[in-house]
């Protein structure tokens, strides 16, 4: 098995570090003040990739990603985050909305938990969940970066 690896670009948003497996699959997207796993700081062809939609995605160009991912949690986990993977664009929904999608209505918090430990921020876009009421706080990269990411998709729509 290779050794994953790890590189840091500027963006719109500030430093964000993209990580991959080794195995030319996208493991990790660190957004601005994230601590970083102890990986070498090298640039491959996967990290350029996902750097480029990223980048696409945060000027409004794109809506989608195509990155091959490589996700790891528990079966919770993994359910939460394909249900996140298919809220559209623009798009919204509340923690209590994404347990009922995953199939478990009544896990709404346990959904939250599921939220903050996604490791591939942006493209699986956990900042389009939202709190019930519409606030928009408990975001890995604070609540200004999560408002900001619904208001660019809300304007890009």
């Amino acid at each position: 098995m290779s050794v994953g690896c790890i590189h840091t670009y500027v963006t719109l948003i500030g430093k964000v570090s993209i990580s991959e497996d080794g195995e030319g699959r996208v493991d990790g997207v660190f957004l601005p003040g994230s601590n970083l796993p102890p990986r070498e700081d090298r640039e491959t062809e996967a990290i350029r990739e996902a750097e480029r939609q990223i980048s696409g995605y945060l000027a409004g160009k794109r809506k989608e990603f195509d990155i091959p991912l490589a996700l790891s949690g528990t079966d919770f986990q993994m359910a939460i985050w394909r249900e996140i993977g298919k809220i559209p664009y623009g798009r919204t929904i509340s923690y209590a909305e994404l347990a009922r999608n995953a199939g478990r209505e009544k896990a709404f918090r346990a959904a939250g938990t599921a939220c903050g430990a996604n490791p591939i921020s942006i493209i699986i876009p956990c900042h389009r969940v939202i709190n019930s009421s519409g606030a928009m706080d408990k975001y890995g990269g604070g609540a200004a970066l999560k408002k900001r990411l619904i208001e660019l998709e809300r304007d890009s729509s």
